[in-house]
C-alpha cells in the first residue's frame, strides 16, 4: 500500500476569488483536502468550517510555567539559599522580582509556542514537506482535492468546478 496521494489542485490569483470558490465547493458538498495561501486570509477559517486553534491555551500554560519557575526560584534564592538584605529591602521583596518574572514568562511562552507550532506542523529540522507548487508561497492561492480513489467522472467534475470558479491553472500531482 502506497502513502502517496494523488492531488488535483487549482491555482487562483486573488483571495476573494478563492473565498468564492470555497463557498461554491461547500455548497456543492465537495470535500476540500487543503487550501494554501501565501499570506493569512481573513475569514478563511470560518468559510472552511475550522474551529479556533487551542494554541493560545498552550501559550498560557508555558507562560504560567515561566512565571512559577521565576518567582519560585527567586523566592528560594533570596529567602533560603542566599538571604542578603539589598538596600534595606526584606528577604522576600516581590516588587523586585517582577522584571525577571516577566522576562521568564515571555521567554517560556515564546520558546514553548515555537516548539509546539513546529511540532504540530511537522516542520522538524531536516524534514522536507511536499509542495504542490512553488508559486503558492509567493503569489498564488490554491484549493486541493484528494483524487486517489476518484472516478474519471469525479475528476472531470472537479476540473469543471475549477474552470467555473475562475482558477487560472489546474494541475495534478502525486505527493
Amino acid at each position: 500500500m502506497s502513502n502517496n496521494k494523488e492531488v488535483l489542485y487549482g491555482l487562483y490569483n486573488d483571495e476573494e476569488i478563492l473565498m468564492d470558490a470555497i463557498r461554491t465547493a461547500n455548497g456543492k458538498g465537495l470535500e476540500i483536502m487543503e487550501v494554501f495561501t501565501p499570506f493569512p486570509v481573513h475569514g478563511l477559517d470560518d468559510v472552511l468550517g475550522l474551529s479556533e486553534s487551542r494554541l493560545h491555551i498552550a501559550g498560557f500554560i508555558y507562560g504560567i510555567t515561566g512565571t512559577s519557575i521565576a518567582f519560585g526560584f527567586m523566592t528560594w534564592v533570596f529567602t533560603r539559599d542566599w538571604p542578603i538584605i539589598f538596600g534595606g529591602k526584606p528577604y522576600f521583596s516581590a516588587p523586585a522580582f517582577i522584571p525577571i518574572t516577566f522576562e521568564l514568562t515571555v521567554l517560556f511562552a515564546c520558546v514553548g509556542m515555537v516548539i509546539t507550532f513546529y511540532t504540530i506542523c511537522g516542520m522538524a529540522p531536516g524534514v522536507e514537506l511536499p509542495r504542490l507548487d512553488d508559486r503558492i508561497t509567493d503569489d498564488k492561492f490554491c484549493i486541493a482535492f484528494n483524487v486517489n480513489d476518484a472516478s474519471s467522472d469525479k475528476i472531470s467534475g472537479l476540473k469543471s468546478f475549477f474552470k467555473e470558479t475562475g482558477a487560472e491553472e489546474v494541475n495534478t500531482k502525486t505527493i
